[in-house]
């Protein structure tokens, strides 16, 4: 099973924002799509990532005045990313030891997704929830 598997059953919307974009508009972004990362691309690639957790060391450090600064300035860079034919098993192991909780699915230097951790769980939750059912089914057929 590989990450594209995770990006079919998903839809291929990706929020993305620009390394020039203010920190404050990207967090606007966060509030408005209820989401908590989002990829940033420059020139069509992959430069960074913006995630809460980067927000949250920016105003520990400059407070709300960083959230004039520019993204580019405070995104985690360079990005860890994967492509589509990347094991869904691996993306959980690369995500718990880079301690990462999105990841770009890159294809080409093209961004085609984005995944979360959350993700992933649930693919493997529905997975190992299918195969008790598909014992279950057996046990009771024998």
């Amino acid at each position: 099973m590989t990450v594209s598997l995770i990006l079919e059953n998903r839809g291929q919307d990706t929020v993305t924002a620009g390394p020039d974009m203010k920190v404050c508009d990207v967090v606007k972004l966060f509030a408005e799509k209820r989401i908590g990362a989002v990829p940033i691309i420059d020139g069509g690639k992959v430069v960074g990532i913006m995630s809460e957790r980067d927000l949250v060391h920016l105003v520990a450090r400059d407070g709300k005045d960083g959230l004039d600064r520019k993204v580019s300035e405070v995104m985690t860079s360079p990005p860890i990313t994967v492509d589509p034919n990347y094991a869904i098993l691996s993306a959980l192991g690369l995500m718990t030891r880079r301690r990462v909780r999105h990841l770009p699915v890159v294809e080409d230097g093209r961004l085609v997704g984005f995944i979360s951790i959350g993700d992933l769980v649930k693919h493997r939750m529905d997975r190992i929830e299918q195969d008790a059912q598909a014992m279950r089914d057996y046990i009771q057929a024998v």
